[in-house]
């Protein structure tokens, strides 16, 4: 069964680092499309970064610049590298995996909370 485990959120100050990690239990690791969601409260879901198979990546405009997606085929694990966080980055982030750049995810993390407060 798939399984998709979220890691290393937690409480930051404005302008804080913290580094998410995914460890996913998947088949044929490398080959997925592997991304992070996030969700705050009165709002949908939104992709905060992506990155295929070949590491190509894709990021929304809001955290170009600030956060790395990146990904170590060999852990099977997928990380997202945050600084310079803001407070509109609080959600709960979550991991995905799906096919491709462009499909949406097919497999899910539970999420794991973000929040940047003073």
């Amino acid at each position: 069964q798939v399984q998709l485990v979220e890691s290393g959120g937690g409480l930051v100050q404005p302008g804080g680092s913290l580094r998410l990690s995914c460890t996913a239990s998947i088949r044929n690791f490398a080959v997925y499309t592997m991304g992070w969601y996030r969700q705050s409260p009165g709002k949908q879901r939104e992709l905060v970064a992506v990155i295929a198979g070949d590491r190509t990546t894709n990021y929304q405009d809001s955290v170009k610049g600030r956060f790395t997606i990146s990904r170590d085929n060999a852990k099977n694990t997928v990380y997202l590298q945050m600084t310079s966080l803001k407070p509109e980055d609080t959600a709960v982030y979550y991991c995905s995996a799906g096919l491709s750049l462009r499909s949406l995810p097919i497999y899910w993390g539970q999420g794991t909370q973000v929040t940047v407060s003073s």
